[in-house]
């Protein structure tokens, strides 16, 4: 039956308009992205199918475009279309985050840098530079390593903070095989970078590791 005929209650885009997004599975909510089905299937039909494909909607949003436009219903506009909603949820995000105080919302600043690094396949080394109020100066990738590894260069972060005019930093990189456990290298890295931009009276507010599950936090470990 094409969804069309389905009851209005139950069509994706009319519960939607009707209870709000947060109502909708995953299924349906990728049923309205893909907006038709294929032959002999609704979209919400190979909506589910495309998550028992990949494992999930979170698997199904970092595929490569080569897994994506491998599976049934997808195909490179699709692909570009996703990439394009992703990346303005991430500017969203951004923007939000640059209207406040981050210290006065943790948690804001946690799902950005949990959006911006959680999913690379490659480990990234980031800094989001502060105002002397705590506000959002900028984030910026500072370094890309291979899965094991990236190097930071404590002099340039010192540099690139004097010339945006920062007095705080918040450091997060990513551990790509999922854990947010803080190795000792780390830790060494930190204490350099944080011994560094105190010589110019520049703090370093915390350091975060993103992975699976929330973020490790130095500073709530007591380690800066």
């Amino acid at each position: 039956m094409p969804i069309t005929d389905w009851p209005e209650g139950e069509r994706p885009r009319e519960k939607l308009l009707a209870r709000g997004a947060e109502a909708l599975s995953d299924a349906e909510l990728l049923a309205i992205f893909l907006r038709t089905g294929v032959p002999g299937k609704t979209a919400v039909d190979l909506a589910r199918d495309l998550l028992i494909r990949f494992g999930g909607l979170r698997p199904l949003l970092r595929a490569n475009q080569s897994e994506f436009c491998e599976a049934q219903g997808l195909g490179p506009a699709k692909f570009t279309q996703l990439q394009a909603v992703l990346e303005m949820a991430r500017r969203n995000m951004a923007e939000g985050l640059a209207e406040r105080d981050v210290l006065a919302d943790p948690q804001a600043t946690r799902r950005f840098l949990a959006a911006r690094l959680r999913d690379l396949d490659h480990e990234v080394f980031a800094a989001i530079f502060l105002d002397n109020q705590h506000r959002v100066i900028v984030f910026e990738v500072l370094a890309r390593g291979t899965i094991d590894s990236a190097s930071v260069y404590p002099r340039e972060v010192v540099k690139r903070a004097l010339a945006l005019g920062a007095a705080a930093l918040i450091f997060a990189h990513n551990h790509p095989s999922g854990s947010t456990e803080p190795s000792a290298a780390d830790r060494a890295l930190t204490e350099r970078l944080k011994q560094a931009l105190a010589t110019v009276d520049i703090r370093v507010l915390d350091h975060l590791v993103i992975g699976e599950g929330a973020p490790a936090s130095f500073a709530e470990r007591g380690w800066l």
